[in-house]
Formats: structure tokens, sequence, C-alpha cells
């Protein structure tokens, strides 16, 4: 039978840590790296006998790849520190490490929580690969939406876990507004640049694809609201870019004369 290490980074995770090491607490290992968290963090990971180290905050993909490579065992559970495994997945793995996987790598579909409610089964589920042989992964280098890149077999995986990260509003438009601004990031990184047109054509395509062809309507008014924040993160994503692009053509020109310079904010990767 395979053993497995449960991988997690953390920062002040409290709200939602004891629900995802509650589903994985069969794991052989659960590997904890903290990012120097302020809250009870720490103190519920200790309660769950977690292996527990800290380093200051790298970026997400290479604070992945080092909680990866602190892992004791091949075979690898990767999560955040708001997911969660369902019954159905638990079992599914465990199966899995009894018979030997016949992959390299598995992805499966993530139940998300839409503010008040969790989302319809039925809403088109993006998958995520999560449980797989270390020693053929390494996480990209993507600044944000980082995923482990798995060199062999990748099969899917139909039971589910759960993802608690959008509780409200607030925390879905500070999410967005980070996320855009380190999608900003890796655009500059590739020397893209964007037509302003696509601040007018690309938005509307992307509320249409995440209310309908994602369906997210079967959601009621969560489903709506959620499509027009992700919207605005499409918008404000190429937007900021924009932003980035004229601030380096222009500097200061467009001011008035003799006004306080101003500096433009710094992309970093």
């Amino acid at each position: 039978m395979e053993k497995i290490s449960v991988c997690i980074t953390t920062f002040n995770s409290g709200r939602t840590l004891g629900a995802c090491l509650e589903s994985v607490k069969w794991a052989d290992e659960i590997v904890v790296l903290d990012s120097f968290s302020s809250d009870d963090t720490l103190e519920i990971a200790k309660v769950y006998q977690c292996r527990i180290s800290q380093h200051s905050f790298m970026g997400y993909s290479k604070q992945k790849q080092m909680v990866l490579d602190a892992a004791s065992h091949r075979w690898t559970l990767l999560l955040d520190s708001d997911e969660a495994v369902s019954p159905a997945l638990q079992e599914r793995i465990k199966e899995l490490l009894r018979t030997g996987p016949t992959a390299d790598g598995y992805e499966f579909p993530r139940l998300e929580q839409v503010f008040w409610r969790m989302n319809n089964p039925r809403t088109r589920l993006n998958y995520f690969m999560r449980f797989f042989d270390r020693s053929k992964c390494r996480m990209s280098t993507h600044t944000v939406h980082e995923s482990p890149q798995v060199s062999g077999v990748v099969a899917r995986l139909e039971e589910p876990f759960y993802h608690y990260s959008e509780t409200d509003l607030r925390i879905k438009v500070d999410k967005v507004n980070a996320y855009s601004s380190g999608s900003v990031a890796d655009k500059v990184a590739k020397g893209k640049a964007p037509s302003p047109w696509i601040l007018v054509l690309y938005p509307p395509f992307y509320f249409v694809r995440l209310y309908f062809f994602k369906r997210n309507f079967l959601n009621g008014w969560a489903g709506f609201i959620g499509s027009v924040v992700g919207t605005f993160y499409a918008f404000l994503k190429y937007a900021k870019l924009y932003e980035y692009h004229q601030r380096r053509r222009y500097g200061d020109s467009l001011l008035p004369q003799g006004a306080p310079s101003s500096q433009p904010e710094k992309i970093s990767s």
C-alpha cells in the first residue's frame, strides 16, 4: 500500500483550516508550510499533529513547491487551506493507495462556495490537479493560478473536493483585485500589451461564458452576482495591463505642468 503526504500552505487560515485538516486526518503525514500567521492557524495545525515549518511568503508557486519538497512520501495530495476533501473523494484516494495508482497524477472537480451557498453540482465544474507522484511533478511558475505540472499519465476522478474561499463579496472582491494585479505581472513578463478594444469586447463574452456556458444560472442570485464579479476580474486584469503600458508610455507628461510627479505602481513577479 502506498503512503501519502498531504501538503498545505497557510497564512492566517484559522477560519477554514480545521475543516481542511479534518478531511485528511487519515493521511500518513500532513505537512504545513506557514507564512508566519498571526491568528490561531498554528494551534489548529498542532491539534492534527501536522509537521509544521515557516517561511516568509515567496509567491504562490514557490511556496507550494517548497511544501512539496518537504514531504516524506512520493504520493502527495496538495491542498489550499480553504479546501477540503469530500467523503467520496477520501474513499477513492484510499482505494487508489491500496490498489496502486495507475496514473502519475489525478485531477478532480471542485465544488465552490458561492457566498451564502455551495454551487449546484450541475454547474460546469473546473477540474484541478491535486493528487500526484511528486517525483514527476513541478509547480508552474505563474504568479497567480499556479498549478502542478505532471510529467506522465494524467487521469480524471469524478468525486469532488470543496472550496470555501469566497464566503462573502468582500473576500471575492479583494481576491479579484489581488489576482488581477498578479496577472499583470505574468503578462508583462511575457511581453504582452492589450488593445483597448479588449476592454470593450472581452468582458461581455466572459459573462456569457460564466453565467450560461458554466451554468452559474443554476446558483440563483449568488450565481449571477458571482458571474458579474468574475466578469469584473476579466475586465480588471486587462485594464491594469493597459494602465501599466500607458504609464510606461506617457509617464507624467499628461499631468498639468508643474504638478507633483506621480510614480506608477511597480509590477513584481
